[in-house]
């Protein structure tokens, strides 16, 4: 039953994540890789406010936490978007990616956390 509610949360999660990735990079331009920060914002967010509040159980966990967050958020996107950032010279602003994607996920995270509680 686990493995069924974190495949129904990862049907949701990724095209969610590609809906307001091209949303978001449609309207704040190329440049940088603003979809992918606010994806992987959200979902530590949400992860936070799923696993910090104290009445949610496992089945919840991994339908939103396991499934939809881990669908919806994208490591691999942010480490290939920052090389080639890296790669095309654009030094500052793949710096800028990893230092504002850690300390926003890391703050959204906590403050989901937080307001669980």
């Amino acid at each position: 039953m686990t493995v069924l509610l974190v495949a129904a949360g990862a049907a949701v999660g990724a095209p969610l994540r590609y809906v307001v990735d091209r949303w978001v990079q449609r309207r704040l331009g190329g440049g940088f890789p603003w979809g992918t920060l606010v994806v992987n914002v959200v979902g530590s967010f949400v992860l936070g406010l799923v696993l910090g509040s104290p009445t949610v159980g496992t089945e919840t966990s991994a339908l939103v936490g396991v499934g939809l967050c881990g669908a919806l958020t994208t490591y691999s996107t942010f480490g290939y978007e920052t090389l080639r950032l890296l790669e095309d010279g654009a030094w500052a602003r793949g710096v800028a990616n990893v230092l504002v994607s850690m300390l926003a996920g890391l703050g959204a995270a906590a403050l989901g956390w937080t307001l669980a509680w």
